[in-house]
């Protein structure tokens, strides 16, 4: 970026979560799992999870709404919505047209990313790449996940792991006093991608009476060899990413990690050398939910008064594709 560049700001956060709270007791009558087992081995002691005809837009909606209201801003002020979702309501069109429509964003071009929980955090990248441009000054990212609807219930190793929700944050042209992202690395390692993929129902392996039959159309996932390489990867990306600031572990304010599973989260920590205080955890609460963590978990943060003007977070998240990143923001 140069210095007549435009600097790029977070300048307000929403989230949108549905009401139904589902437990892990709910679980233990599903499949043969235990609250115990589940709490030890991945944090989570509840999820949220949509209601009958209550879809990804909707909630990516009630999101941007909120980040709106945070900001002060009217839908007509958005110049482009990124909607980040590993779960779109339809293949066709992409689901940032509905929520487009359900906003009223009228000037707004929208267009769907998928990078699966690494999203959210390329759609930032993207922001801050179209606002650097000049060409743009407003841009919502939003990352909303109804993951319920892609979930096998028979499945233990995965169905308790994941919940629904959206989270969003706007970009906006501003800085000054240091603030603004101050950078974002991202990377994609597509060898790997079977780790962490739906097989059937995409255009290489359309939905078949077969494919239903054999539950080719949910998540599947090899879960060591995927916290491996998250924990591998999420620490080599916020070194990179904070040498790449200039800035040390010791200037960060808050770490905001993709809620995934807290041995993972503890052993990014752990190799970064940051304390459980500098970190955010919300796991507990709202399970793994996708691209919406990381938005979800900041605007919580800025609303519980861990970070707030000037504060300087790390964010960094891993998913499917594989795919992860990191960025350093001075909000």
């Amino acid at each position: 970026m140069t210095s007549s560049s435009p600097r790029t700001v977070i300048r307000s956060t929403g989230m949108s979560v549905p009401e139904k709270v589902v437990t892990n007791a709910d679980f233990e009558a599903i499949v043969d799992t235990s609250d115990e087992w589940i709490t030890t081995r991945t944090g989570i002691k509840e999820r949220r999870m949509c209601a009958e005809g209550q879809n990804t837009a909707d909630m990516a909606a009630e999101a941007g709404r909120v980040t709106l209201a945070d900001a002060g801003l009217d839908p007509d002020d958005v110049d482009i919505l990124i909607l980040s979702t590993a779960t779109p309501d339809h293949l066709l069109p992409a689901t940032a047209c509905e929520t487009q429509a359900l906003l009223g964003c009228e000037n707004a071009a929208a267009f769907d990313i998928s990078a699966a929980c690494a999203g959210w955090l390329y759609g930032v990248s993207l922001a801050d790449a179209m606002i650097t441009s000049g060409m743009h000054e407003n841009v919502l990212v939003i990352g909303s996940e109804k993951m319920s609807a892609i979930l096998d219930y028979t499945d233990r190793t995965t169905c308790v792991l994941f919940g629904d929700g959206a989270g969003a944050a706007l970009v906006s042209v501003g800085g000054g006093n240091g603030r603004g992202i101050l950078g974002t690395h991202m990377r994609t390692n597509g060898r790997q991608a079977r780790l962490l993929w739906r097989p059937a129902g995409g255009a290489a392996l359309p939905s078949t009476d077969e494919t239903r039959s054999d539950r080719m159309e949910y998540v599947k996932q090899e879960g060591r060899e995927i916290f491996k390489q998250a924990v591998m990867c999420m620490e080599s990306a916020c070194r990179h990413v904070l040498d790449s600031t200039d800035r040390r572990i010791s200037d960060i304010d808050l770490v905001i990690p993709h809620q995934a599973n807290i041995r993972i989260i503890d052993a990014v920590a752990s190799r970064l050398g940051v304390e459980r205080d500098r970190v955010f955890v919300n796991i507990d609460r709202y399970g793994n939910t996708s691209s919406a963590s990381i938005p979800i978990a900041l605007d919580e943060a800025r609303r519980q008064g861990r970070v707030g003007e000037g504060s300087t977070i790390l964010m960094t998240a891993f998913g499917g594709g594989l795919a992860w990143g990191a960025s350093v923001v001075v909000l």
